[in-house]
């Protein structure tokens, strides 16, 4: 069966309408039948984006909980492991823009050999992987 990675960019495209890249995000949702990765530094992002205003707050409580509960998706957890390690990439990658978030993200995707992700963020192309929302 066929996996992904989820960047926090799918799921802010995919539940606010008036984001550029909705449409790709709910048609890939629609269509796609496989499993989905993500991270807990993926879900601090979206708490961390929504959290103003503050009728954005419940969105991603139920995000999360609608996340956790599927079987389908596997939330990589926060641990001080892999907060080193994304550390790692992201000192090798001075002379880049790319976030310490998404290069824990290319960690667990190098580690678990994945290849594309639900993402129109350039960084992850930069870093050689497959960008699904471009």
């Amino acid at each position: 069966m066929k996996t992904v990675f989820a960047d926090s960019f799918y799921f802010f495209a995919l539940l606010n309408p008036r984001d550029p890249a909705h449409a790709k995000a709910a048609a890939f949702t629609g269509a796609y039948t496989g499993r989905i990765v993500t991270t807990g530094w993926i879900l601090t992002e979206l708490a961390d984006g929504w959290a103003r205003p503050a009728s954005w707050r419940s969105v991603f409580v139920q995000l999360q909980a609608d996340v956790r509960a599927n079987p389908d998706i596997t939330v990589v957890p926060c641990t001080d492991q892999l907060l080193d390690e994304g550390i790692s990439h992201y000192a090798q990658r001075l002379d880049k823009e790319v976030s310490l978030t998404d290069c824990i993200s290319f960690v667990v995707m190098r580690r678990d050999g994945l290849t594309e992700a639900l993402t129109g963020d350039h960084h992850f192309e930069q870093a050689g992987y497959v960008a699904l929302l471009k």
